[in-house]
């Protein structure tokens, strides 16, 4: 940790300690972790198909069901996307926070299943899903929800005679990420969005023929002040932490700052997020 980053978290660790033990606590706890934040985004490339234009992505991350956010909840996230009527629905990771721990039922697979989108249901592993022995746990629960994993692979996205490539990672810091390998079946000129859960792994995408890529894992700092931004991010989401980063002219960064939280139950300036991207074609 360099001198900068320690002076940050020391005199932001300080501020939480001060101000979420006085007036700010119950709302950062009980308050602003349910004010969903509905992010829009238009995402304009020229080698967006025509066909897509106007199609509409819409992106949950981190849910983190079990630690300080339950079904009731979370069905209520479900109903809130269906109403947002998306083409195409998209995961990017860490569903439960201890999959080891949680006790799972079918009640998680039906909230799962009731999410529509015409065009599927994808989903990455994030690092929870990993821990906590849930790989094949999550998978299962996944599956049944009618989501499709994306580990290392890629698929078209078809509609009207023409396509874009979705690709996906395995989560990296407990999975086995090959870019190479989920890009395979690419073709040349394809659109292309990769879903990765670390956002800092764009510094390699963006060395690959991807326009986009969706990510989650930072939560979004969780805590964050002004003047000093977010007090604490994990590996891998120290770089780029919320928002829309453009790394160069054909390659923009998406992070999302996450439904559920983690480690603390806290939110301040620091909204749960479903991110809703319409791609624009040129015309």
């Amino acid at each position: 940790m360099n001198r900068r980053t320690f002076i940050k978290r020391s005199f932001g660790s300080l501020i939480t300690l001060v101000g979420l033990s006085g007036g700010t606590y119950f709302y950062a706890r009980d308050i602003e972790p349910n004010l969903l934040k509905i992010t829009e985004e238009p995402i304009h490339y020229p080698n967006i198909p025509a066909a897509f234009h106007n199609f509409k992505i819409i992106q949950f991350s981190d849910t983190h069901i079990g630690f300080h956010y339950d079904l009731d909840q979370f069905k209520e996230l479900a109903i809130k996307i269906n109403q947002l009527q998306p083409d195409l629905i998209l995961f990017s990771g860490d569903l439960v926070d201890k999959p080891n721990q949680f006790y799972w039922d079918d009640r998680i697979v039906e909230i799962l299943r009731s999410m529509n989108a015409e065009h599927g249901k994808y989903w990455i592993y994030g690092n929870h899903d990993h821990g906590g022995y849930g790989t094949e746990i999550v998978k299962d629960i996944m599956e049944a929800g009618e989501f499709i994993l994306l580990q290392n692979e890629s698929v078209p996205i078809s509609k009207d005679g023409s396509y874009f490539t979705l690709a996906g990672i395995d989560d990296v810091m407990l999975g086995k990420p090959d870019l190479n390998t989920a890009l395979q079946n690419q073709q040349e000129n394809d659109f292309t969005i990769l879903l990765s859960h670390e956002p800092d792994f764009a510094d390699i995408t963006k060395n690959y023929p991807v326009q986009v890529q969706l990510s989650g894992h930072s939560h979004g700092g969780q805590v964050r002040f002004p003047f000093i931004g977010d007090l604490y991010t994990p590996p891998y989401a120290e770089k780029y932490v919320q928002g829309k980063y453009e790394l160069h002219q054909n390659f923009t960064l998406y992070v999302n700052s996450g439904i559920g939280t983690t480690r603390l139950p806290y939110r301040f300036l620091c909204k749960p997020e479903l991110h809703m991207y319409e791609l624009k074609a040129k015309r």
